[in-house]
């Protein structure tokens, strides 16, 4: 790929000039917003964010052109050392995809001082993709902030059982990844995140049956077992 110029208007030429709509089609089958969508892979979206490097201004123009890639390629470049508060509320408002909000939060956001407060708010929104947004937080904590200590995690699991119910497809799947990971982190943890799988797989709610169900089958599994008793013997 040819060095790219760290200016939005170069960006967005070098983004429209790899536009691919055959892929644009096939996103539309993974659930992926087809709107303002020019078919360019991750892996290539990835190879242009490392010629890029950390540009902040730079992220916040890509993000305010609206194209599918261009704010993927935001969430990449963008340091989460100077997102600001009031940048997650609005970027959250804007997501209108599951890839987009995922980048944003599991990739980006989770990285920031606000993360916490975020998942917790957004975690009551009605918004499909802010909601969902709060639950991919809490995976992305779980996952990377290795010396956070419990007490965090246990506050999220009432906010989980809260939304476990959600019916639609991309929060109920989100409520589940933060579940999962919470309890993948320790054995106090997965204690925690197994007894509300089995509280939630008792549910009236199809919706948390399913999250319960699934949660329960990975965090009681030979794998997960294995690995966290040999982590915490």
């Amino acid at each position: 790929m040819h060095p790219v110029r760290p200016t939005a208007q170069a960006i967005l030429q070098r983004l429209h000039s790899l536009a691919n709509p055959a892929s644009v089609e096939g996103m539309a089958r993974f659930g992926l917003s087809s709107r303002n969508t020019l078919g360019v892979s991750v892996n290539t979206l990835r190879r242009l964010a490392r010629e890029i490097g950390r540009n902040h201004p730079l992220a916040l123009e890509l993000w305010d052109s609206a194209i599918h890639e261009a704010r993927i390629l935001a969430a990449i470049i963008d340091d989460p050392r100077q997102v600001t508060e009031a940048q997650m509320d609005r970027w959250a408002s804007q997501f209108d995809s599951w890839d987009i909000c995922d980048g944003a939060c599991y990739g980006l956001f989770d990285k920031t001082p606000y993360a916490h407060k975020k998942a917790a708010e957004w975690s009551s929104r009605q918004e499909e993709f802010v909601r969902r947004g709060a639950f991919a937080l809490m995976a992305g904590l779980a996952v990377h902030d290795k010396k956070a200590a419990d007490a965090p995690f246990l506050a999220f699991l009432p906010l989980i059982q809260q939304a476990a119910s959600d019916d639609r497809n991309f929060v109920r799947k989100a409520v589940n990844w933060a579940l999962r990971q919470i309890g993948k982190r320790n054995l106090a943890l997965n204690a925690a995140a197994m007894h509300l799988a089995q509280e939630l797989k008792a549910s009236p709610s199809r919706a948390a049956r399913w999250v319960g169900s699934d949660a329960l089958r990975e965090l009681a599994g030979a794998a997960v077992q294995s690995r966290l008793a040999s982590r915490d013997p």
